[in-house]
């Protein structure tokens, strides 16, 4: 299926890594051009030294914190003057807190907050006038499944999702992706700071049946990228406000 992303334009937060990296590199692929936008440096680089050198002229990458208003209004304006316009957002950077409701101390739910909502608003907000311009913008908020089904040791928000899709209707398409449990570097890190004795592949192993995902596994970034490619594509012009969950099948388990 062709899904219409050749020379478009999209900005990608949290592109140097992970999941948000790998959807840079398969937008890239599909003919687009992408800024993908990190506060590591020396990510941004690796990822832009590992992108062949016709396929460069279509990535550009932006040292930039979601949290800071000012330089993601800055990571707006590089995109519109290097490539003319700008079609979509994919809000990826973030990160979930671990711990129970009440352990958590008052200064964590502050920084996930700010986070999970202003981050998500400074990302949005510069680049709305930009999307207007475009005939089919696309904005889609990379979430966990933890907004739908909680999990007692971490934090998760999406009502801003839902808020931009009403007030930013019909004009843009505003969605959500809640991830599972996906093998990716925050996954590692999860593991080194557990301390197991299990190698990490039986560490996965133990996480997934824990968490009681049915498939048994986690799921590979690979799996995610399709949906948000879709989501992100003129053919998804009637999807807004949606929340779709990548995670193996938690979510119909624990319904």
């Amino acid at each position: 299926m062709d899904l219409r992303l050749k020379n478009s334009v999209f900005l990608v937060t949290g592109g140097s890594k992970g999941i948000g990296r790998e959807i840079v590199l398969e937008l890239l692929t599909e003919g687009a051009a992408v800024t993908a936008c990190a506060r590591n440096d020396k990510n941004l680089r690796e990822l832009y030294d590992g992108i062949p050198g016709k396929s460069r002229e279509n990535l550009l990458t932006v040292t930039a914190d979601i949290l800071n208003s000012g330089q993601m209004e800055q990571v707006v304006m590089k995109t519109v003057a290097r490539f003319g316009k700008l079609d979509g957002v994919v809000a990826s950077a973030g990160s979930g807190s671990l711990g129970t409701v009440l352990e958590t101390k008052n200064e964590e739910w502050r920084n996930q907050f700010e986070i999970k909502v202003c981050g998500i608003l400074n990302t949005v907000r510069p680049a709305i006038d930009e999307l207007l311009k475009s005939d089919h913008p696309r904005i889609v908020i990379m979430n966990g499944i933890t907004a739908n089904i909680p999990d007692m040791e971490m934090a998760a928000v999406k009502q801003i999702a839902y808020m931009l899709a009403n007030s930013l209707a019909p004009k843009i398409c505003v969605n959500t992706v809640n991830l599972g449990a996906v093998d990716t570097e925050r996954q590692s890190d999860k593991y080194q700071k557990a301390g197991s004795s299990l190698s990490f592949e039986a560490w996965k192993g133990q996480e997934a049946k824990r968490r009681g995902i049915p498939f048994g596994r986690f799921g590979q970034a690979k799996e995610v990228v399709p949906m948000v490619l879709l989501l992100l594509s003129p053919l998804s012009s009637y999807i807004t406000g949606s929340s779709i969950n990548i995670d193996g099948g938690l979510n119909v388990c624990r319904k």
